[in-house]
C-alpha cells in the first residue's frame, strides 16, 4: 500500500451489471430473486435501492453463494444490477463510446429458447462488445424437476432423475447451438476455461433460486478477473454518469435519473447534462435516493443525501431539466471551466448523432442509444433517415414527414416510444404512415413490407395500362366472318390477348399493321382476354379474311415502343414466362430492322 499521505485517490467501482432478454423469460423475476435472497440473507439495509438499480455488496453475495465465493478473493465491492423499464433499449444507453453496462445476463427461458428480443439483445452486446453471460432460466419448469431452494446448480442438477437430466441438458445445448449460430462459442460455464473467448451458460430458477449462488459467483469471477482495471475510478473527482429517464416528480419538477459511473457528485455541483438542442449547465437542487425499505411508510419515497459515489443510481432534481434526453451524458463541473464541460458533452453527443440526408425516413426513439441502433440497422437495410430525435412521435414530426416527395418516406419509425393523440390525427389528414415496435428489426422489416407492397402496387397500375405482349395464330377452317369485323378464331401461342388491341401482322421484318380486336369469345361468352394456350374467336376490326389476313396467319399484340422499353428494362420479372418469350421474339423481329428500337 502507499503511503497514507499520497493515499492513491482511485478506488474500485461496482461494476454495472444490465440484465436482458425476451420479454417475459423472467429478466424481473431474476433480479427481484436476487434482491430477495440478499435481503434474507442480511440486515435488510444491506442491500441498498438505487434509482433504476440495485446495489449487492461483496458480502451479501459472499452469503448467498456459500463456498462458491471467498470475499478473500476480491477487491470489487460488490455488484450494480440496473432495472430500468426498456431492459432492452437500456443496454443501447453508453458512457465513453461503450455500452453503459460493464457485463450483461441474457436471460433465455430453458423452453422457449431464442425469441426476438433475445436476438436483439444479442445483436447489441455484439455491436457495444459487452461482455455477457446466459442465464438459462426457469429449469423448475421441467417435467419432473425436484427443487432444492438457493441450491447451486452442479448440487441441485445432481439430485435429478436421469430422465430430467437429460431433457434439461437437450434444452441447454439448444441455447449453445442458437448461440453458436449467431457466431458466438459457448458452453455450461463450469466448462468454459477462456470467458473472454467463451460465453458461459448458467442454468437457473428465478423462482426457487437454484443457480442463482452460480450467477453470481460468475459474474463477481468476470468482473474481478477482467474488469479490475476499468473498475479503477477517482473517487474524489467530479461525477461523470448517463441519463436513464427523464421524469416529473411530485415537489421536485423535472428531474434526471442517472447512473454515475465515476466520480462524485454533490448537493450542490454545477452540472452540465446532454439536451435536446444544446447541453443545459444547472445546479443541482437535491439527490434523491429511495428511502430504505423500513421507512417506506414515510411521505416522501425520497430521502435527501449530500454527495454519492460511483458506481451508482441517483435522482438529481435541477431546474431547466425539460430539455434533457435519455441516454445523455452527465458532467459534474466542479473547478473546471464550465465551457471546457460543455465542450466534452458536446463531443460525446456528436459521436451519436446520426447521419442524416436530404430525403428519408424520420426516426423517433427512445434514448440516444436506441436512436443509434436504430440508424445502425437502418443504414444496414440501405434507408436513408431526414431526421433522428429522442422522444414520443408528435405533430412536428408528422410536418417534416409529409415533405417527402415519394410516397414511401412518407414515414415515422418509432422505436419504444408512443405516439401522442394530435400526432396520430394529424398523420391520417396528412397521409404519413406511423410505424411503432419494441423490436428493432420487426420495426425494419415492417417498414420493408410496407414499401414492398407500394411498389407491387405500382408495378401493377403500371403493368394495367401498358400494351401486353401477345402472339396467336388463325386456325384453318375457322373464320366465321370475313369482315367489318372479321371474326376469326384463334388458338394464344404465348403471352395474353386484350380487347382493343392494334394488331400486327410481320411482313419479313416489317410490322404491318391489320387491325384492332374488338371482342374476344370464349365457348359463346364474352371475355375480356385470353391467355396463352386458350382457343378462342376473335372479332377484328379492319381486315378483310383472304386479302390482309389469312387462316394460318401468325399475328401479333402491337407494342408501342415505349411500353417494349418499359417491359424490357423494368417489368421482366413481373410478366410470365410466355409473355416475356413474345416479347423477346417480337424485340428481335423490330431490331432485325433497327438495331436501337425499344432502348
Amino acid at each position: 500500500m502507499s503511503d497514507t499521505n499520497t493515499r492513491d485517490p482511485t478506488s474500485l467501482r461496482t461494476p454495472i451489471v444490465a440484465v436482458l432478454g425476451h420479454v417475459d423469460h423472467g429478466k424481473t423475476s431474476l433480479l427481484d430473486k436476487i434482491r430477495g435472497s440478499a435481503v434474507i440473507e442480511g440486515e435488510a439495509g444491506a442491500i441498498t435501492q438505487h434509482i433504476g438499480a440495485t446495489a449487492v455488496p461483496l458480502d451479501i453475495i459472499s452469503s448467498i453463494a456459500g463456498d462458491l465465493v471467498d470475499p478473500d478473493d476480491f477487491d470489487l465491492p460488490g455488484l450494480l444490477f440496473i432495472d430500468t423499464p426498456g431492459h432492452h433499449s437500456f443496454t443501447t444507453l453508453r458512457s465513453r463510446g461503450g455500452a453503459l453496462a460493464d457485463i450483461a445476463i441474457l436471460v433465455v427461458d430453458v423452453n422457449d429458447g431464442f425469441q426476438p428480443q433475445t436476438l436483439e439483445a444479442l445483436d447489441i452486446l455484439r455491436r457495444s462488445q459487452t461482455p455477457f453471460i446466459v442465464a438459462a432460466n426457469k429449469i423448475d419448469t421441467v417435467p419432473g424437476w425436484n427443487a432444492t431452494e438457493d441450491a447451486p446448480i452442479t448440487a441441485t442438477y445432481e439430485s435429478q432423475s436421469d430422465r430430467v437430466r437429460q431433457r434439461l441438458d437437450e434444452s441447454l445445448y439448444e441455447i449453445i447451438g442458437n448461440l453458436s449460430d449467431e457466431g458466438f462459442s459457448a458452453d455450461l460455464y463450469w466448462r468454459v476455461q477462456n470467458f473472454q473467448r467463451n460465453v458461459g451458460v448458467v442454468p437457473v430458477s428465478a423462482m426457487t433460486g437454484e443457480g442463482v449462488p452460480d450467477l453470481l459467483t460468475v459474474m463477481m469471477g468476470l468482473s474481478q478477473r477482467y474488469m479490475k482495471e476499468e473498475m479503477e475510478i477517482d473517487v474524489t473527482g467530479p461525477g461523470v454518469g448517463t441519463v436513464l429517464e427523464v421524469k416529473e416528480e411530485k415537489g421536485f419538477g423535472t428531474t434526471i435519473d442517472t447512473v454515475l459511473y465515476d466520480g462524485t457528485i454533490k448537493a450542490d455541483d454545477t452540472i452540465v447534462v446532454g439536451g435536446m438542442n444544446e447541453p443545459i449547465v444547472t445546479d443541482v437542487r437535491a439527490l434523491l435516493q429511495p428511502r430504505p425499505l423500513a421507512e417506506i411508510r414515510t411521505e416522501s419515497r425520497f430521502e435527501k443525501v449530500d454527495e454519492v459515489s460511483a458506481a451508482a443510481g441517483i435522482k438529481v432534481a435541477a431546474p431547466e431539466l425539460a430539455n434533457a434526453m435519455a441516454g445523455a451524458p452527465v458532467r459534474v463541473v466542479r473547478d473546471r471551466d464550465v465551457d471546457d464541460v460543455i465542450d466534452e458533452v458536446q463531443a460525446e453527443l456528436a459521436d451519436i448523432a446520426v447521419d442524416t440526408a436530404e430525403e428519408g425516413v424520420v426516426v423517433k426513439a427512445d434514448t440516444l442509444g436506441s436512436l443509434e441502433a436504430m440508424a445502425d440497422a437502418l443504414g444496414d437495410a440501405e434507408v436513408p433517415i431526414v431526421r433522428a430525435e429522442v422522444g414520443d412521435v408528435a405533430p412536428r414530426d408528422v410536418s417534416v414527414a409529409s415533405t417527402a416527395d415519394d410516397s414511401k418516406q412518407k414515414v415515422i419509425l418509432g422505436f419504444n416510444v408512443d405516439v401522442l393523440d394530435d400526432a396520430d390525427d394529424r398523420a391520417d389528414i396528412e397521409d404519413v404512415t406511423i410505424f411503432t415496435d419494441e423490436v428493432i428489426y420487426q420495426l425494419i422489416d415492417e417498414y420493408e413490407d410496407y414499401i414492398e407492397g407500394i411498389e407491387q402496387a405500382q408495378q401493377d397500375t403500371i403493368l394495367e395500362n401498358i400494351t401486353r405482349p401477345a402472339r396467336f395464330r388463325i386456325l384453318p377452317d375457322h373464320t366465321f366472318r370475313q369482315n367489318d369485323p372479321a371474326v376469326v378464331g384463334v388458338e394464344v401461342n404465348s403471352g395474353t390477348i386484350k380487347n382493343n388491341t392494334p394488331v400486327v401482322k410481320f411482313e419479313g421484318n416489317e410490322p404491318d399493321r391489320v387491325g384492332q380486336i374488338k371482342g374476344i369469345q370464349e365457348q359463346g361468352e364474352d371475355v375480356d382476354e385470353a391467355r396463352a394456350g386458350n382457343r378462342v374467336s376473335v372479332a377484328i376490326d379492319g381486315p378483310t379474311v383472304g386479302r390482309q389476313i389469312e387462316e394460318d396467319d401468325e399475328l401479333w399484340a402491337e407494342i408501342p415502343e415505349k411500353h417494349a422499353k418499359i417491359l424490357e428494362q423494368e417489368l421482366a420479372s413481373e410478366i410470365p414466362g410466355d409473355e416475356l418469350e413474345a416479347l423477346n421474339m417480337y424485340l428481335d423481329n423490330q431490331r432485325s430492322r433497327d438495331p436501337f428500337w425499344g432502348k
